[in-house]
């Protein structure tokens, strides 16, 4: 089978697929445990005929022809594939969980624990103390103190946004792009804190502004695109971040926070639906 489109409203999403349906096209509706509802394409081959069609709908999606389509089909029960049924809490975490996600979830965990047996952890992974050095051998060090986190709030806070968000950008953009916001929204960020406050920082929060923007822009721009976050999760990581930079929470890597946001933003604007289909 092949996803079509993943869409906040099932009513919505049965028409579209009663629409399909007419003109020869079967699909199915499988609801994930966000309550977001994918269509499915059952027969790959016939998705050179789909695509337009879904391209009109995302260009339309109020048009009377698919609510027409549902009163011709004269059902209006929504229908669920089977196997789209709620599952268990440890079986939710591995079906939102990709590799990339789980990579990252693990190495930090990792490296936390080996910093409380007075393993040198925070030596090797921290930034560099001159920022020359990594044009050399140490490059890799403007990445890695994105893993360092210094407590278990610290950590818990991290991972939490980092799997939750993550896992929207892995499941419907795919690992590359994940791969590529994690490489990103750490290096610079990282490079921006340094320029301030020196070497001595660390966090995932740099990476989770920049996925919360990239997700919440996303949702915006693309509202059929399968990712989206709250507005009011939005408000208070901004609001988080104004106190950061008040002085309110201590000592916060602030440039990291807001480097990570920036880029978040600007790749979702590059990620945008770039035109629409004509009807």
């Amino acid at each position: 089978m092949k996803r079509l489109l993943v869409l906040d409203d099932p009513r919505r999403a049965q028409a579209l697929v009663d629409y399909l349906t007419d003109l020869g096209l079967k699909c199915e509706l499988t609801l994930d445990d966000e309550h977001k509802v994918t269509i499915w394409l059952v027969d790959e081959s016939q998705w050179p005929k789909a695509e337009p069609e879904i391209k009109r709908f995302i260009a339309e999606p109020l048009h009377p022809r698919y609510q027409a389509a549902a009163w011709r089909q004269g059902n209006t029960d929504i229908q669920f594939a089977k196997g789209a049924s709620q599952s268990g809490l440890l079986s939710t975490l591995l079906t939102r969980t990709g590799p990339i996600n789980l990579l990252v979830l693990v190495t930090c965990l990792l490296v936390y624990g080996l910093s409380h047996i007075h393993f040198p952890i925070f030596k090797w992974l921290s930034f560099p103390p001159q920022l020359s050095l990594l044009v050399g051998a140490d490059i890799w060090r403007g990445f890695t103190p994105a893993l360092l986190h210094f407590s278990l709030m610290h950590l818990v806070f991290n991972l939490f946004w980092w799997w939750y968000l993550a896992s929207q950008v892995e499941r419907h953009r795919g690992s590359g792009k994940l791969i590529l916001l994690l490489l990103v929204a750490a290096l610079l960020p990282n490079i921006m804190q340094f320029l301030v406050s020196g070497p001595h920082f660390g966090g995932l929060s740099g990476v989770v502004y920049a996925l919360l923007a990239y997700v919440w822009l996303s949702g915006r721009l693309n509202p059929g695109g399968g990712i989206s976050l709250p507005d009011g999760m939005a408000v208070i990581m901004v609001v988080w971040l104004v106190l950061g930079f008040a002085g309110v929470l201590g000592p916060v890597a602030n440039l990291a926070h807001l480097g990570g946001g920036i880029i978040g933003l600007i790749q979702a604007w590059l990620d945008r639906p770039q035109g629409k289909a004509t009807a």
